[in-house]
């Protein structure tokens, strides 16, 4: 079983055991007597592929190595290889991929890529490359997710007789074509996770420059980190970005990132900071090889003079000199690139702040042109106090106007309403003061009663006491004797 097959077994719902002999049926002859059965297989053929495909199981082209059952995508083990992932290729290799001993290839993939060729789910890759006009999102219908429905299913299920289903209008399955079908889902899932990663980290303009080789390295993994994307991928992906998306600008070498609400265009200072940036991960790379040069040779000349090999002890010396040699000399060079690009980044963000500046200047300078300069402001405060003042003058005029009161007359009764007042306030005081009295003779009365009747008890105990006390002390004689 291929890896491919192993995949879709394992991780697709819809390729359950009882739905495969459907699945691998000429199921076009549903198309008219049973739709529901028909859009069911179609999209879980489709859907299926397209998720094989973002993994890398579909590509016929790259080389996968793992271990083991695919039962958990993430479960992958062994080196990471260039498959394609945005592009399907429709041959034999993946008829013979699919293939089931029980159930043999799978006959209607033709009618699949049909259907997803009519609603651009999936686009002959020449067409796409040539089209002149940018195949905006709106155009591209992906899958009907109601397609895959529980209603539709069981729609479907009704209509199956032991899973298969034998048509009357003599319909056969399309003959699947050879050809390169690009996944438009997958692209721009691709696509969307490219600027994403690409415009969120960068900390400077540089940053969103690249070389088509810098570009590649960075994003090979972008949709799996177990598999890289294709050259074919790249070229898609990089189509996409700069026709459809308009994300970046390309050349066909060097590639830039627009920033948001802006437009961007690869000038000669562009190219040359992309080839900067991938001289110095070149030499980085170069370096870190020389590094590891040095360590082996340095094990071997040990190891050789373990052995008391004393002519193989001083090869390893010499060749280790030599890469000793080329490793300075690229240390040299990288570190000097990394100065210049580090004055460039530099430079770039003092252009920044210049072009800023300037922005602030024409803002200031409109401004000013709109309030006229200082003379126009002394101009409208001048005249704006000279309104002020006749307001004041109106307001003048307008109390002289009113009735005229008696001075006297008015202190006279602000002193009797004050008068009122006081005799007021002290009223209410001695109406609280001949209250709060009430309250303490009330509690003196109450107090008073209470010790008397405390002492009146206290009488009543002690004649009680002395009582028992003379009782017993009485003896048999004192006591009276009973009358005869």
């Amino acid at each position: 079983m291929s890896e491919l097959l192993n995949y879709i077994l394992h991780n697709e719902d819809a390729f359950r055991r009882n739905r495969l002999p459907s699945l691998y049926s000429d199921f076009t002859l549903q198309k008219k007597t049973n739709p529901d059965g028909y859009a069911v297989n179609i999209a879980a053929w489709e859907q299926a592929l397209i998720r094989a495909a973002k993994r890398g199981y579909t590509s016929s082209r790259g080389v996968r190595v793992q271990s083991g059952s695919i039962k958990d995508t993430n479960d992958v083990t062994g080196t990471r290889k260039k498959t394609d992932h945005l592009v399907l290729r429709t041959d034999e290799s993946l008829l013979r991929d699919l293939e089931l001993a029980e159930w043999g290839r799978p006959v209607a993939l033709g009618a699949v890529f049909d259907e997803a060729m009519r609603k651009r789910t999936m686009i002959p890759l020449p067409l796409y490359k040539t089209s002149g006009s940018s195949l905006q999102k709106a155009q591209w219908k992906l899958i009907d997710p109601g397609a895959l429905s529980p209603w539709s299913v069981m729609s479907w299920g009704v209509r199956q007789l032991k899973g298969i289903v034998i048509g009357t209008d003599g319909e056969t399955a399309p003959k699947m074509q050879v050809q390169e079908l690009v996944l438009v889902e997958n692209l721009q899932e691709a696509a969307e996770l490219v600027v994403k990663k690409a415009t969120g980290n960068s900390a400077s303009p540089l940053d969103l420059i690249y070389s088509k080789e810098s570009f590649v390295e960075e994003f090979a993994s972008i949709l799996h980190d177990a598999t890289e994307l294709s050259d074919s991928d790249f070229d898609v992906l990089l189509i996409y970005l700069s026709r459809d998306s308009n994300a970046i600008a390309y050349d066909g070498k060097t590639i830039k990132f627009k920033p948001k609400d802006k437009t961007a265009e690869i000038t000669p200072q562009d190219k040359t900071i992309a080839s900067i940036k991938t001289l110095v991960s070149t030499l980085s790379k170069q370096v870190k090889t020389l590094e590891d040069k040095v360590t082996e040779l340095t094990a071997s000349a040990r190891t050789a003079l373990a052995n008391k090999n004393r002519i193989s002890a001083l090869s390893a010396v010499k060749s280790k000199k030599m890469v000793e040699h080329n490793l300075q000399q690229r240390l040299n060079t990288l570190v000097q690139l990394e100065e210049v690009y580090a004055k460039i980044e530099q430079a770039t963000g003092q252009v920044e702040i210049v072009q800023a500046m300037e922005a602030s200047t024409g803002v200031l300078r409109g401004l000013h042109a709109q309030i006229g300069g200082a003379e126009r402001v002394e101009d409208v405060m001048d005249k704006l106090r000279e309104e002020m003042s006749k307001v004041d003058e109106v307001g003048s005029i307008m109390n002289e106007a009113g009735p005229v009161f008696d001075e006297s007359e008015i202190d006279d009764e602000l002193e009797a309403m004050e008068k009122s007042d006081l005799e007021a306030k002290e009223k209410k005081e001695a109406e609280a003061i001949q209250k709060r009295l009430a309250e303490l003779d009330s509690l003196k009365q109450a107090s008073d009663d209470a010790a008397r009747e405390s002492q009146t008890a206290k009488n009543v105990d002690s004649q009680l006491a002395q009582s028992i006390d003379r009782l017993s002390n009485m003896t048999m004689e004192d006591r009276p004797l009973p009358a005869n």
